[in-house]
């Protein structure tokens, strides 16, 4: 497997995790609760991380890693709970689909990468596949849903573009980094949960086990896993990767809570994964905006550091 091959694959274990965040908050957690449940992502995390690097941030980095933390954790994670509040499933899943299109236009506006009709077409077939997956007849559209589920898709992707084009300082590595978001983000996500939802829900065992699930594996590491990728590959590559999430969650409903898939499922479940897969292939070389940077260090291109 080539140095790419196996960073791609790495990194696409972070959507495959988030995948499985359905499943856990269903049959472990107290419900009614999401925000509560974001917090216990992402603060818990961040804090372990931070004890373990040992390892604050210096300068402009405060203020980045803080911007950082709020678009990719701390915005994301009330936005989509709300999306995910007012909108049935699979309208949610579609909206948060337009996240990659959302990539693709910032990363040509701050990083000069040159948007191609492949990834494009990824995106859109990226889109369309999760849709018949998803969607069932008669859903429903809540404005207030359908905003917060693309103002989500939005936070999300102007925080990969922004993690992407500032880099990491000198001698941080991604874990590091990794640490100062979710702690942020954690921090803004602290008082609207105990504001909306007030004190914490009594916890049994299942509910303690399902948090640092969520909290180790799904998030601090895949987490880890997918700001390291944005540091090796193009933004918009990174992001053609989130298809796996609901692709994940489908096959996870189905073989662990007895939930169908039928043929036009199945067939939303090809089409999303050969767009996830087209928006791997690597660009022709005679396009320099579109070479992905593959440096030993996975250092980001000078100009992707510039403040």
């Amino acid at each position: 497997m080539s140095s790419r091959a196996a960073v791609i694959a790495v990194t696409a274990l972070a959507p495959v995790s988030w995948g499985t965040t359905y499943a856990v908050t269903t049959e472990f957690l107290p419900p009614d609760r999401p925000l509560f449940t974001g917090l216990m992502r992402a603060l818990p995390a961040g804090l372990a991380l931070l004890a373990l690097t040992r390892t604050l941030p210096s300068g402009a980095w405060w203020w980045r890693s803080a911007v950082l933390g709020a678009l990719n954790i701390g915005a994301f994670f009330p936005l989509l709970f709300l999306a995910a509040y007012r909108l049935p499933g699979g309208v949610a899943a579609v909206v948060a689909s337009l996240g990659p299109l959302f990539v693709i236009g910032l990363a040509t506006l701050l990083l000069g990468e040159r948007p191609t009709v492949r990834a494009l077409l990824a995106a859109v077939a990226a889109a369309f596949g999760v849709s018949l997956v998803v969607l069932t007849a008669g859903a429903a559209f809540d404005l207030v849903g359908v905003v917060a589920g693309v103002l989500s898709s939005a936070s999300m992707a102007a925080g990969t573009v922004l993690t992407k084009r500032w880099g990491r300082p000198e001698g941080v590595g991604p874990l590091v980094m990794t640490g100062w978001q979710l702690t942020a983000g954690g921090l803004v996500i602290a008082p609207v949960a105990f504001l909306v939802e007030g004190a914490p829900p009594a916890l049994d065992g299942g509910a303690l086990l399902g948090y640092a699930y969520l909290a180790l594996a799904n998030t601090a590491v895949a987490y880890w896993l997918w700001f390291r990728g944005i540091g090796r590959l193009t933004a918009t590559s990174v992001t053609l990767l989130g298809p796996l999430s609901p692709i994940t969650a489908a096959v996870v409903g189905w073989v662990a809570l007895g939930q169908a898939l039928g043929p036009v499922q199945l067939v939303g479940m090809a089409i999303a994964f050969a767009a996830t897969v087209l928006g791997q292939l690597a660009p022709r070389r005679r396009d320099p905006l579109a070479v992905e940077d593959l440096t030993p260090t996975g250092a980001v291109p000078r100009t992707a550091n510039r403040p």
